[in-house]
């Protein structure tokens, strides 16, 4: 990728910024759905959601985003967590809407891989070509209590899981070739069935048969979405992912991380442009800067003080009565659970934390409340100017939106930012095709024995 100009390679078209929303429920704040303007039943409204993509769509993003959890893992005593199924609700988002694409998240660890290639199979037929999956391992204790264990699976494990998930996933969705769907009435010929293959497949994890019980679907299949930043997590990002969304803390950290990334994607075959990194970003928008942190400080002061603390103790793997307000973080903090938490958010948090010298306070204040996602804070001209400078030189490709607040915050950044965005010549003023896949510029991937009949 080059790393000083938007343009690509001479007589290759300039390279096109990506935006998505990702909608956590109210907005990223925790406090956020206690703002005047906010419907506290608005993580369990799916017109809330079509609200927000429909304000996502008019400002020519690529899709909307759904995280996901398989358990209460939050203090829902204060907030509201992610509570709806991402495949159902993004159904219903796909029906109100007709170009941005519907990226939702689902876990290799308490799936199975044929429920989740059809089911975002069904979602990329149902949309017309827009579907994504986030491909996750989950490392909580809670979530695995749901499904009958009393322990987590190492990391090592998960991702090993997780690889041999997606490979089968991804050959069911290639069991059927693309004109394996007849439909010929005069004929009677429903089906070629020389063209719908079983797979086969017999692993250390899964047995699964095949085919897939409907065609391939529009882009040939779903793009594939990671967001690990551990090393077994890029390396399963390396293999398989088509878009990462990261955590990048600076421009530096998100440089070295996606050259990293794309260097080890064509080691393996793929090409060096086959992955998009796009960095998480916060945004937080005033008419000034003070305003803007202004509007920081209100929203954070809404949120008790006890659930940051203990928000950021579940970050970093400690009890909570370990972090003290007005002192740094304690020294030498080992990997969260023995090295089988979430290594993104922990390195990232403190970094930020060593970085600046903050205190526990101040890293709160810093992340909005103690999340793990950069912040900035700032008139739409200072968003514009961040988000230039790390596309233009190459730190990301593009942002994964964590707008303060939805969907006023999100209205502020396409009212705001989107427009700046346009006029520098780095983001686009109209769709120009109707797939995730024609917005994020990847290629439909050809049917498998397609690939194999070309080598």
């Amino acid at each position: 990728m080059s790393s000083s100009s938007s343009s690509g390679a001479a007589g290759a078209a300039p390279r096109q910024l990506h935006l998505n929303i990702n909608a956590l429920h109210a907005g990223f704040l925790p406090s956020a759905w206690r703002v005047p303007e906010a419907d506290p039943k608005a993580f369990i409204d799916a017109q809330h959601y079509v609200k927000v993509a429909r304000i996502a769509e008019a400002g020519t993003l690529d899709a909307i985003f759904l995280a996901d959890n398989a358990a209460i893992i939050d203090q829902i005593d204060f907030r509201p967590i992610t509570a709806l199924e991402p495949t159902v609700l993004l159904a219903t988002v796909a029906a109100a809407t007709s170009h941005i694409g519907v990226i939702g998240t689902a876990s290799t660890s308490y799936n199975e891989p044929f429920n989740i290639a059809r089911r975002f199979a069904t979602l990329d037929h149902v949309s017309g070509g827009r579907a994504g999956w986030n491909i996750v391992t989950t490392a909580d204790l809670p979530s695995a209590r749901n499904f009958g264990r009393d322990t987590v699976p190492d990391h090592a494990q998960r991702y090993q899981r997780a690889i041999e998930f997606t490979e089968v996933v991804k050959a069911l969705w290639d069991s059927w070739e693309d004109d394996a769907f007849v439909g010929d009435k005069a004929a009677g010929r429903f089906v070629d069935l020389a063209r719908v293959h079983p797979i086969r497949h017999q692993g250390e994890h899964f047995s699964v048969q095949g085919p897939l019980n409907l065609p391939r679907s529009p882009q040939g299949r779903p793009v594939l979405v990671q967001a690990g930043g551990s090393a077994d997590g890029r390396e399963l990002a390396a293999r398989h992912a088509e878009a990462v969304f990261s955590a990048s803390q600076s421009f530096e950290e998100s440089l070295a991380y996606g050259r990293g990334l794309k260097a080890r994607a064509e080691a393996l075959g793929r090409g060096p442009d086959a992955v998009k990194v796009l960095a998480g970003l916060t945004t937080i928008i005033g008419s000034t800067e003070a305003e803007a942190l202004r509007r920081r400080d209100e929203l954070v002061d809404l949120i008790p003080w006890s659930y940051s603390l203990n928000r950021l103790a579940g970050t970093l793997g400690v009890p909570a009565d370990r972090l003290k307000l007005d002192e740094r973080l304690p020294s030498n903090l080992p990997l969260p659970n023995g090295g089988n938490g979430n290594h993104t958010f922990f390195n990232f948090v403190v970094a930020l934390a060593q970085r600046h010298d903050y205190t526990v306070r101040q890293l709160i204040r810093a992340l909005a409340g103690g999340g793990g996602h950069r912040v900035i804070v700032g008139t739409p001209e200072q968003i514009a100017d961040d988000i230039e400078h790390w596309f233009r030189h190459g730190a990301a490709d593009g942002f994964n939106l964590m707008p303060d607040v939805l969907p006023g915050g999100l209205q502020d950044f396409v009212d705001g930012v989107v427009p700046l965005l346009r006029q520098r010549g780095i983001f686009r003023k109209a769709y120009e095709g109707r797939t995730l896949r024609s917005h994020l510029g990847l290629e439909r991937p050809a049917h498998l024995r397609d690939r194999r009949a070309a080598a």
